[in-house]
């Protein structure tokens, strides 16, 4: 099963779903603290597996690397309260409080915790650390922003998510990287309407909850373990239209949020920018066809070391969201009239 749930799971889970709510409603920047602290208390149980050496290093490094993050939010939003007639430190307690938030989400140059974290969990906990994690601290950025210093952090994470995936082997890895590239689209997103920002964030939790559900089923977090399972061709067709989705490619449904935010970038005349962003863009799409192009053409049945069997209900899950994923830039052109 994809969530292997028992009732302490279940509780961590609802507390980890309303301690971003808490955060996200509160009317204070100490009741938005109060809201991140349980939402790492409730994400440790998650974490922590004792059969599984990594997940319980994996837990014990978000912890840290969390508490670090929220002690420098603290203090920040102290001296703000301490500090609130005196204009001429504004500027570096925005950037300080940004930075901490930033730290949180796993955003560059603070991103350093967050793939060795992904690579000790399983993939429903990788699914929940590279969305649901991330909204609010988004959420709470939007009420303080720096732009200038957010503008240098997005390019910032486009590059990064680019440069640290080229020579990844672990899957896991590799999609901490493409999160981190994805970070910089939805920070620029996030700039021009929160709108865009959340639809790119269902675009993006949608295309992500496809890839971790089919590798979580096929049991694989390494690249050689696609070249090594026999696997029915239908999951390898699958496997394509998702990763070359999720990379952006225009007749699939991943494009569609891109194409709206570049739409944007050059009405506002960010030529560089959007040039940036669509070249990393291409970059990202050649690790995918990378993988894909492996997986399909070691094809030679009798090289291959397992049989892997699918039961139909997830064969049928996966086709009908690969179909969505592939059609879904038909649907959209409807929202243009």
């Amino acid at each position: 099963m994809f969530f292997n749930i028992n009732s302490n799971k279940m509780f961590f889970y609802f507390i980890l779903i309303f301690s971003t709510l808490i955060s996200i409603s509160s009317n204070s920047w100490l009741g938005c603290w109060i809201g991140l602290e349980i939402n790492l208390l409730s994400f440790i149980p998650l974490i922590s597996n004792h059969k599984n050496l990594l997940s319980s290093e994996a837990a014990l490094k978000y912890f840290l690397t969390q508490a670090i993050a929220s002690i420098n939010f603290l203090f920040s939003i102290l001296i703000k309260m301490i500090l609130l007639k005196n204009f001429e430190i504004n500027n570096l307690i925005s950037i300080m409080i940004n930075s901490s938030l930033l730290m949180k989400m796993g955003s560059a140059p603070f991103h350093f915790w967050f793939p060795n974290i992904i690579e000790g969990l399983s993939w429903i906990n990788c699914f929940i650390l590279m969305t649901w994690q991330k909204i609010s601290p988004m959420i709470l950025l939007s009420y303080y922003m720096n732009n200038n210093f957010l503008m240098m952090i997005m390019i910032i994470n486009v590059i990064v998510g680019v440069l640290g995936g080229i020579n990844q082997t672990s899957l896991r890895k590799l999609m901490a990287f493409s999160s981190i590239n994805n970070l910089g689209w939805m920070l620029i997103s996030f700039m021009i309407s929160e709108n865009l920002w959340l639809f790119y964030l269902v675009m993006y939790s949608f295309l992500i909850s496809i890839l971790c559900f089919t590798l979580n089923l096929l049991n694989t977090y390494f690249i050689n373990q696609l070249f090594i399972i026999n696997m029915n061709s239908i999951i390898k067709i699958s496997l394509f239209i998702n990763f070359m989705s999720l990379g952006g490619l225009p007749p699939f449904l991943g494009f569609f949020p891109k194409w709206i935010t570049i739409n944007f970038l050059i009405m506002n005349k960010f030529y560089i920018i959007s040039f940036i962003f669509i070249m990393m863009s291409l970059i990202m799409l050649f690790f995918y066809i990378r993988i894909i192009y492996s997986s399909i053409m070691f094809n030679y049945l009798k090289l291959k070391w397992f049989k892997f069997y699918l039961k139909n209900n997830s064969m049928l899950f996966i086709n009908l969201f690969s179909m969505i994923s592939l059609l879904g830039m038909i649907f959209s052109t409807f929202f243009f009239m």
